[in-house]
């Protein structure tokens, strides 16, 4: 079998398993969030037409989700919280996770490739790509626990 089309299975089923899971505990939270203090928040009308707007056409959302990098967790998350029936969200889940799984099956085989011609070929050079690489995501990394850190801050000042 290609090892692409492996691949591409193989991160399909991670991502029905993990989406899919993901909306199972939006959609416990979202139980539980009604049974609680929140219940009285969530009764408003202005919420239960947001509700009902996410219901119905939130299932474009959650397939165009898995183009995304951070949103698709919070996408998915938010479908099962508001409910989102499942003959909507179930054929957005696939044909999103298809995408995502042959985006990252052929991208991903693709820079692995890359890096091993590279490594068999000039290992000094493969290793710093892959310094280079790890230094990329380290510093993505910071800058978004620091923005993060930064707007809570500014959050808490506004509420002082």
């Amino acid at each position: 079998m290609d090892k692409i089309a492996l691949t591409a299975g193989a991160l399909y089923v991670i991502v029905l398993l993990r989406a899919g899971g993901t909306f199972a505990v939006g959609w416990l939270a979202g139980a539980g969030a009604r049974r609680s203090r929140l219940a009285g928040r969530i009764s408003t009308a202005r919420f239960q037409r947001a509700e009902r707007a996410i219901q119905r056409w939130g299932a474009p959302v959650v397939a165009v989700s898995f183009l995304t990098v951070g949103f698709q967790t919070a996408a998915n998350f938010l479908a099962g919280s508001m409910r989102m029936p499942l003959p909507r969200y179930l054929p957005a889940l696939f044909v999103g996770g298809a995408a995502w799984a042959l985006i990252y099956a052929t991208a991903g085989l693709g820079v692995l490739e890359v890096l091993g011609r590279l490594f068999a070929q000039q290992p000094v050079l493969g290793a710093c790509a892959v310094a280079v690489l790890l230094l990329a995501v380290c510093a993505v990394v910071v800058y978004r626990r620091r923005r993060a850190a930064l707007s809570c801050g500014d959050t808490a000042a506004d509420e002082s």
